[in-house]
């Protein structure tokens, strides 16, 4: 819910139509938020959900003339502490079974620096173009956009 309340409230005090000067809001998903993940159900929903909230939000808000625009980044696998921690069973619990799958997948995106992120933030920053983007970032494929399809309708203006 945090995201959620922290976007309604950012919006309060960014759009324009109360006195803000607009902005960015940036959502942080995952990579998990675009696939299923077996051993990752809870969290696979909630990124998920980040996503369909953030697009949908975005929409509105341009519909509404907010001056405010909302992205989301989906990183991968990222060099911090917390990626050692599947090697241990009391901190995956259940789904410890599936480290090999996990390690496959660090294998797979590779391990970034956190310094990419921070890349990925400044072009969402600067770029007045992007609004309801889902940018992925991995250390095998860089920065890159999730496509989607076109909307096929989207509601009118009251």
């Amino acid at each position: 819910t945090s995201v959620i309340r922290g976007t309604y409230l950012g919006l309060e005090y960014m759009r324009k139509a109360n006195g803000g000067n607009g902005g960015v809001i940036i959502n942080i998903s995952s990579l998990a938020g675009l696939m299923p993940a077996a051993f990752q159900p809870v969290y696979c929903a909630t990124k998920h959900g980040v996503i369909g909230f953030t697009r949908s939000i975005a929409l509105a808000a341009n519909m509404e003339n907010y001056g405010v625009r909302l992205n989301t980044i989906c990183p991968g696998f990222v060099n911090t502490p917390i990626l050692q921690s599947i090697d241990k069973e009391e901190n995956m619990g259940q789904y410890y079974s599936y480290k090999d799958e996990i390690k496959n997948m660090m294998q797979f995106y590779g391990v970034m620096d956190p310094s990419l992120i921070a890349e990925g933030l400044i072009t969402i920053i600067e770029d007045d173009t992007l609004n309801g983007e889902v940018m992925k970032i991995t250390a095998s494929q860089g920065i890159h956009f999730q496509q989607y399809g076109q909307t096929p309708f989207t509601s009118s203006k009251r």
